[in-house]
């Protein structure tokens, strides 16, 4: 059993109770925004882009299915939206509340810029994470996910205009448990690694 699962923990896809579907992908901006200098104030530069081209057009392949199985275990249903107006995105969603969710945003070219710029503002919480393959990280949101540990957002600065969100939802049974932003970090590197070797 993978550590992600561990975190995830929706191995058990019996709990008792109606299965409750993961929150949705990150949140991302409701309007264009202009580039404007990137990377802001603070905010690290990408010194290897990745051309996110591939997984845009299909947001689905960012996780094959043996990772969505082993964080998420075997009864998951996939939903992706290609056209979505915030940009391309898929959830997988597991019973127990258990869920991942990917967005290729494309109403702002700021990449990481973007959240901390709203830190204060959209998201009561910026957090710089240790990067993931040299690709600097951040979680984000209304609070930090330490409180509930049930829910952590992150984004992944793919280059310096150009950022993957990415957010976990662990099963019932496991809020509480631990940081979820582990659990983001280890999606966020299963998804580099998939975006590297397809560019």
């Amino acid at each position: 059993m993978s550590a992600a699962l561990v975190l995830l923990g929706a191995c058990d896809s019996t709990n008792g109770g109606t299965p409750v579907p993961v929150s949705s992908a990150p949140s991302a901006p409701s309007a264009s925004s202009p580039v404007g200098e990137v990377p802001g104030p603070g905010v690290p530069k990408v010194a290897d882009p990745i051309d996110l081209a591939r997984l845009e057009h299909a947001p689905c392949d960012s996780l094959t299915p043996a990772q969505v199985a082993g964080l998420l275990g075997s009864e998951v249903e996939t939903k992706p939206e290609p056209d979505a107006y915030v940009g391309p995105v898929c959830n997988w969603e597991a019973p127990g509340r258990a869920g991942v969710g990917i967005i290729f945003g494309k109403l702002d070219k700021r990449g990481l810029t973007r959240v901390y710029a709203e830190k204060g503002k959209a998201y009561a919480f910026v957090e710089p994470l240790e990067p993931v393959d040299g690709y600097p990280l951040a979680a984000y949101g209304p609070e930090d996910p330490k409180i509930k540990g049930e829910q952590c957002m992150v984004a992944v600065g793919t280059s310096d205009t150009q950022a993957i969100d990415i957010s976990v939802d662990r099963s019932e049974k496991n809020i509480g448990k631990g940081d979820p932003c582990e659990a983001a970090r280890q999606v966020t590197a299963m998804v580099l690694g998939n975006a590297k070797a397809g560019s």
